[in-house]
C-alpha cells in the first residue's frame, strides 16, 4: 500500500485542493487529471476553491495530500499564495503552481512549490504531475503555522 493510500480519507480517497478564480480552469484541472490517474493512489475527490482565504482554512484544517493553484487567479494569484502557504504552514503538502507559460518556471521556483505547469494545460503532463507528487507525499500530519 502507498504512503498516499494509507493516509486517503476515510472513504478511501485522496483529497486534492484546486484553486482558481476561474471556475473553467478548475474544471480543466479536474477533467485533465480525472478521479483515478493511478490505480495506486486512490480515488481523487477533489476541493474546488475560489478565494485565497478559503485555500488556507482547508491546509489548516489538514487533510488535503496536494494543493493546485492557479497563478492566474485574481486578486490573490497562485504564485503568491504558494509562497505564503510555504513559508507559513509546517508540513505543507506538495504545491503544483499552473503558469501563465513556460518562461515563468523561475516564479514557480521563488514560490517554492514543488512542480508547475503552463497554459494551457496539457492533460498529460499535468497528470503526471500530480501523481507524482502524491506518489511523494510523505506525511498525513495536520500541518502547523507558524
Amino acid at each position: 500500500m502507498s504512503d498516499v493510500t494509507a493516509r486517503s480519507s476515510s472513504s478511501g480517497r485522496v483529497r486534492v485542493l484546486v484553486y482558481s478564480s476561474n471556475a473553467s480552469t478548475r474544471a480543466q484541472v479536474r477533467s485533465a487529471v480525472g478521479t483515478r490517474p493511478d490505480l495506486s493512489l486512490g480515488e481523487i475527490e477533489y476541493v474546488d476553491v475560489a478565494t485565497a482565504a478559503v485555500v488556507i482554512e482547508h491546509l489548516d484544517a489538514g487533510g488535503v495530500a496536494l494543493v493546485i493553484l492557479d497563478g492566474e487567479s485574481s486578486p490573490v494569484g497562485g504564485l503568491g499564495l504558494a509562497k505564503q502557504l510555504k513559508d507559513e504552514i509546517d508540513r505543507c503538502p506538495p504545491v503544483l503552481v499552473l503558469i501563465g507559460r513556460p518562461d515563468d518556471a523561475w516564479l514557480a521556483d521563488w514560490s517554492r512549490a514543488e512542480a508547475a505547469v503552463p497554459h494551457p494545460l496539457d492533460p498529460i503532463r499535468l497528470g503526471r504531475a500530480v501523481v507524482g507528487l502524491l506518489r511523494q507525499r510523505t506525511s498525513s500530519e495536520a500541518p502547523v503555522r507558524r
